[in-house]
């Protein structure tokens, strides 16, 4: 039996598997609201109360945070997670901690093909080489595919927390007004997330690109600010939510030319991510792709490299179970 976990900044994700056939089969999964709980133990008590009977081989969850020498600060919410103490509360010999994009990364190859949607079908099929994965969520997620000649194997990283690089003249002025109002230094992170699409969104309505009428500054006070920005601008409902989906979409196809530029990830990008299946219209329209070629000399290149965005958010879940499959 495996236990298998996805811990986010606003939810955590867990599931117990059976090894079957040489695969993997489900037995049960349950999602927990991290608002709710002051750690991820009380989860993992929560989760386990009925499971006495049970045996557990391995652990294996993918955390929203560095993971050095098996431990784990999680960056958007205050818990802290360590490897060997995971492992005697679940009375089992190995737990690994992974990144959440790592194994992300890992449960992008596990994925179906109706659970894909390619946006850029010209680019011919798929080859074998490094793969990079993009995710934008409460954070921004970056990782990598290392491709050994036989074998993907996922690579962590915090490229989401590496400098917002502007190419445009609204770029700049978007850089210098989140400067002035973070203090100091902008980080991609800041810019393509839930967080980051209401700080464009304030940047647009503040630069004057037009005016926020007063049911929608009502409404934006209502509930999840970023998830109503995105609902009225794919519906057209108003013309400062489109132009920050828009302006979103295509910042997020430039990191994400990025970030296949610096692994070369010839074998594809995967675009995942809460994020991305909320607003794929606004994926599909254009502007990502535009922004995702747009690198000079290498645009010919940036061209033939398929990009995928993963219709089913469980991908870290499902590369977490099947990583603990090798360990």
């Amino acid at each position: 039996m495996i236990l298998a976990g996805d811990v986010g900044g606003t939810k955590s994700v867990l599931a117990l598997f059976e090894k079957a056939g040489g695969g993997l089969k489900q037995v049960r999964e349950e999602t927990f609201l991290n608002r709710e709980f002051e750690s991820f133990k009380p989860i993992l008590a929560k989760f386990l109360r009925d499971e006495t009977a049970i045996s557990l081989s391995v652990g294996c969850i993918g955390a929203a945070g560095t993971v050095i020498d098996g431990r784990c600060r999680l960056t958007n919410i205050d818990w802290e997670m360590d490897e060997r103490a995971l492992a005697r509360t679940l009375a089992t010999p190995r737990v690994k901690l992974l990144n959440d994009l790592e194994a992300a990364a890992y449960g992008m190859l596990h994925l179906k093909s109706d659970e894909l949607t390619v946006l850029n079908p010209g680019a011919g099929p798929r080859r074998k080489g490094h793969v990079a994965v993009i995710a934008a969520g409460t954070g921004l997620g970056e990782a990598m595919l290392f491709w050994d000649g036989k074998w993907h194997h996922p690579v962590a990283s915090e490229g989401g927390h590496a400098d917002f690089a502007p190419r445009t003249d609204q770029e700049i002025a978007l850089l210098r007004y989140l400067s002035s109002k973070l203090g100091g230094r902008v980080s991609y992170e800041r810019v393509l997330s839930g967080p980051g699409l209401l700080n464009i969104y304030g940047f647009l309505r503040d630069s004057g690109v037009a005016e926020e009428p007063p049911w929608l500054a009502a409404k934006l006070r209502e509930g999840d600010p970023s998830a109503t920005i995105s609902e009225i601008g794919l519906a057209g409902e108003d013309p400062l939510c489109v132009f920050a989906l828009d302006l979103f979409s295509s910042i997020y196809g430039a990191e994400a030319g990025n970030l296949a530029l610096r692994c070369l990830a010839i074998g594809g990008v995967f675009v995942g991510g809460g994020i991305a299946l909320k607003i794929l219209p606004a994926l599909r329209n254009g502007s990502f792709m535009r922004a995702f070629t747009d690198k000079g000399r290498f645009s010919d290149l940036m061209g033939s490299v398929m990009v995928s965005v993963a219709l089913n958010p469980r991908a870290p879940l499902l590369g977490a179970a099947h990583f603990a499959l090798r360990l």
